[in-house]
Parts: structure tokens; sequence; C-alpha cells
């Protein structure tokens, strides 16, 4: 996945120490990438993206699962997210082909890209599962909630120990089960969305949810005094270019707190707050301003995160 992961623990489970947890966590996570990362060649994603023909072709449950949830949140957003939008990611320098870094790139070649994009040209099937592209140019990513799934499957295998009290990350993404190991919720920063700096902006109370961020502070270029960020509308074929600099949502699972935290930092503050509202989804937005950062949280967000008495304290 191209990051790191951590995973805190109350108690280590019975007749397990910490290397074979290790090696347990390490042989799941390899698992996960077999089936979807785009920079292992033989992952299935690759090989997907990789054919050319329009059959269908079967996948995991799994793949199915992450997939479909991937598709729903691509049509609850009008499609300004869409993970078949990687021809236009590559395009701009931040996929895995860096041709194009620091290039903005022609008019042309964006419409050129948006031509093999479209999550409507993808179709699924959960019985037996398969996937097919309705377009042999079609490619997919599911880098923005693959690592969400991560986090969940990890959980799910702590679970299935006995063990209900635990913390997993990886790479910023989280899954809060139960207690710390102070005895209280799980306290999380959120971090200031600032370039070249580590500081907080705000500490919340979760347990029993999924934690995920999404922003444009960390992955961009600058051109002629103009920031581009790897966060692409799918709909323009542009990076965003509003003052949203970050979101955070909690959920259910990891993997829908990251899809949406994607979903809702490529809408805005106005019209990713009122999705979010109407979909009753837990979001924290921290809007850029010349002053500094202003902040914004729906009422799912206050209930879930601890309210006020969170922020005083790690």
């Amino acid at each position: 996945m191209g990051t790191s992961y951590s995973i805190t623990l109350a108690q280590l489970p019975e007749g397990l120490n910490e290397s074979q947890l290790r090696q347990a966590f390490d042989d799941i996570l390899v698992r996960v990438n077999g089936e979807m990362s785009t920079y292992q060649e033989d992952s299935t994603i690759s090989r997907f993206n990789q054919s050319t023909g329009v059959d269908w072709v079967p996948v995991s449950r799994a793949f199915v699962e992450v997939t479909g949830t991937a598709l729903e949140l691509s049509r609850l957003s009008g499609g300004v997210y869409d993970i078949t939008v990687a021809p236009l990611v590559e395009l701009w320098g931040f996929g895995r082909v860096d041709k194009y870094q620091d290039r903005v790139p022609t008019d042309e070649e964006i419409e050129l890209a948006r031509a093999n994009t479209g999550y409507d040209r993808l179709e699924l099937r959960v019985s037996p599962p398969a996937i097919r592209k309705l377009r042999p140019e079609l490619t997919i990513n599911l880098s923005s909630i693959a690592k969400g799934y991560g986090v969940d499957v990890l959980a799910e295998y702590l679970r299935s120990l006995g063990l209900r009290d635990f913390l997993v990350e990886i790479g910023g993404e989280l899954r809060a089960d139960g207690r710390s190991p102070r005895g209280d919720s799980w306290r999380i920063a959120l971090e200031k969305p600032v370039s070249g700096e580590r500081s907080v902006q705000r500490v919340i109370e979760v347990g029993d949810l999924g934690v995920a961020t999404s922003g444009d502070y960390r992955n961009y270029f600058e051109k002629n005094g103009v920031r581009y960020s790897h966060i692409i509308d799918a709909r323009t074929g542009r990076p965003i270019s509003h003052a949203l600099a970050s979101v955070t949502v909690l959920a259910e699972t990891a993997m829908r707190a990251d899809g949406w935290a994607t979903v809702l930092l490529l809408l805005g503050e106005d019209a990713g707050f009122e999705l979010a509202q109407r979909q009753q989804v837990a979001a924290f937005f921290i809007v850029a301003q010349a002053a500094g950062f202003a902040t914004r949280e729906t009422e799912q967000f206050t209930r879930l995160s601890g309210g006020a008495r969170a922020s005083e304290q790690l």
C-alpha cells in the first residue's frame, strides 16, 4: 500500500505472541494487496485493468464489496467521485506514471483522458462474484477506499481472536474498537491541514468506529504560482480548487469512512456539507481562510466524536 501500519492492543490474545500477530497482519495485508493494489502487476485489479475484453471476470466477494461501495459513492456524488478516474490522475502526474509531473495538461489531453473514464461503464455481479468493463480501455483504481478496507480486515481478524479493545491504523485511516489501554475512549488527533508541519486541529474520542481523513495539502505541485492537488474532479478532469482543505469522516467501517472522506473533499465545503447532512454522514470540515482555518461539522460528527470535551486533551 506504500505506507505504514500500526496496531495498538489493550492486551495480547491468549496463545499468540507479538511476533505471531505481526506475521498474521502481514499475511492479511499481502492478500489485500494481491487483489487491490495497482502497484502489483499480478494483482486482481492490475490484471483486470490490463485486459481488453468486455466479458465477465471472476473476482472475490471482497472485491465486489469494495468496488460496489465505490460505485455507490460515485452515484451519490453525482460522478465527482469515480473509481475509473485513473487516466486523469496519471495525466496530472499523481499516479504510477510521473510523466507529466509539474506540467499542466492541455485541454485536449484532459478530454482524451476523460473519454476513457466513467463509472457507469463498469458492471458488477454478486453471484457468482464478477466484474466487467463496457469499454475495453476502462481501468479502475480503489486507492481511495481499499486502505480503509484493509483496516477493516485487520479489525475483523482481531475480533475473531476474541479481542474488543484495539486501534488499527494504515496510513492514517483508523478503526477504533472498545476501550484504550487507559480504560477510556480512544483519543484521535485530527491534523491541521498545513504543508510541511505536523500540528493538531482537534482531538476526538471514538469507539467502535472507522475514522478517515482526506486532504489536499500533502500531495500537490505548483506551477506559475498555482497549486494543483492530487484530488481530481472526475466531472472536469481537473484538480479541485476550492477552499476545503480537509475532511474527516466517522463511519461504521473504515472503508466507508475512507470513501466518504474523498467524496466530501471533492465536493467542497458547501455541496459536501449538504450531502453529508442528507446522508447522515458524520463529517468534520476544515476550510482554509485568509486568517487561518474555519471548521464545520455535521450533527452526527458532534454526537459520535465526544463533543467539545474531547478537544481539550490527548
